[in-house]
């Protein structure tokens, strides 16, 4: 006998969740504009399947999701298939096979859901909007800067100010430690030390570890604006392949900085969470106060090592960030009103709702106004009269 009680109609898993009336169509005429703003620059839209067998899903940028994807049999091939994660392997994918003749560099534009096996503690939604670009064939540092300005460019026309682009350099850490000759134990809990970004640890295990590690405590000090960040680095006795991640971040910081004098640039040398498939500079932008992330991306390679960068943005957050747009007004159609006058009064901006009866009350329906016969009347709280 199965005690088990009936599960509540309106019940989702966990992470999981309706868009209702107005919350919904303000996402889709954000994602809209997002959108139109990346297609200003060249960037053309494609559209990946939901589903794709594992094997293509996971291969290359997509490992790095590897835990969050959702899979499942497919019936028809007897293959398994994964839900994608993130959209971005998906275009990389294209970009090797369906578009794989087509002259570089490639820009590339997207947006459409993504389900994660699980949310974190401060972000547990685990179906999500994603927006983004990406720039394939490019490995100048002009690419990543136009992706990066893209990005702030499209939060801009939306309204967003104050917005902060924090770059972190994901591969400055590994490479210094691999340049120390440090056993695996010690690097490993340098790796950790910075992780937490605990100074004190990662000042006493640089200490045991020689004066290449030791360059470790500045970096970490150094985050903040990037033009102090990078006198930091240039003051540094950095070893070669760290002298390149470094000249690297300056040419990008530089030729962003050249195009958007105003766009607040932050750098943290040492910063590698979240970036796992990042192979030079990676971007996260901060919406003003506590809005958080707004996007993220970065230079990685695509499929067959083609040197790419990209951003992803989050519309559920751009939302919260951007300024509340006014609804569109509701105009209530009596029973018997003219198609005409429907016509014209969406013409003018005005969503109609027409009566089926009598008894259909505007307000009720949530109109902001009714056609008296004349013109499109405000209502009231009061009444209609």
């Amino acid at each position: 006998m199965n005690d088990t009680p009936p599960m509540a109609p309106g019940l989702l898993p966990a992470g999981l969740m309706d868009l209702l009336p107005p919350e919904a169509e303000r996402e889709a005429a954000l994602v809209a504009a997002l959108m139109e703003s990346f297609a200003r620059h060249g960037y053309e839209r494609v559209e990946p399947p939901l589903l794709e067998f594992e094997e293509g899903l996971l291969a290359g940028s997509g490992a790095a999701v590897a835990e969050q994807t959702f899979r499942l049999m497919d019936p028809v091939s007897q293959r398994m298939m994964g839900l994608r994660a993130d959209i971005t392997p998906q275009v990389a994918r294209i970009a090797a096979t369906r578009l794989g003749l087509q002259p570089r560099p490639l820009r590339l534009c997207y947006e459409g859901q993504v389900l994660r096996v699980r949310g974190s503690e401060l972000a547990p939604a685990r179906q999500l909007t994603q927006a983004g670009i990406e720039l394939i064939g490019g490995a100048a540092p002009e690419a990543d800067a136009e992706v990066a300005l893209v990005a702030a460019e499209a939060l801009f026309r939306l309204g967003i100010a104050g917005i902060t682009l924090d770059i972190t350099l994901p591969r400055m850490a590994q490479t210094l430690l691999e340049a120390a000759g440090l056993g695996a134990p010690l690097a490993g809990r340098l790796i950790r030390a910075l992780d937490r970004k605990d100074a004190a640890a990662v000042a006493a295990l640089a200490g045991e570890a020689g004066p290449v590690a030791g360059l470790l405590p500045p970096l970490l000090a150094a985050a903040g604006p990037a033009p102090a960040a990078l006198g930091v680095l240039e003051a540094l006795a950095l070893p070669e392949a760290a002298r390149a991640i470094a000249a690297n971040a300056r040419e990008v910081i530089e030729a962003i900085a050249r195009r958007a004098p105003g766009l607040r640039i932050t750098l943290d040398p040492v910063e590698f969470r979240g970036f796992r498939y990042h192979v030079g500079v990676a971007f996260t932008i901060y919406g003003p106060g506590a809005t958080g992330e707004l996007a993220r991306g970065g230079r990685y390679l695509s499929a067959n090592d083609e040197p790419a960068t990209g951003m992803t943005l989050y519309p559920d957050a751009v939302l919260r960030a951007a300024p509340a747009t006014p609804r569109r007004p509701r105009c209530f159609l009596p029973p018997g009103t003219a198609p005409a006058v429907g016509e014209g009064l969406r013409a003018q901006g005005f969503a109609t709702v027409a009566a089926l009866s009598a008894a259909d009350d505007p307000r009720a329906l949530r109109c902001s106004h009714a056609w008296d016969g004349r013109a499109a009347r405000p209502l009231t709280q009061e009444g209609s009269d």
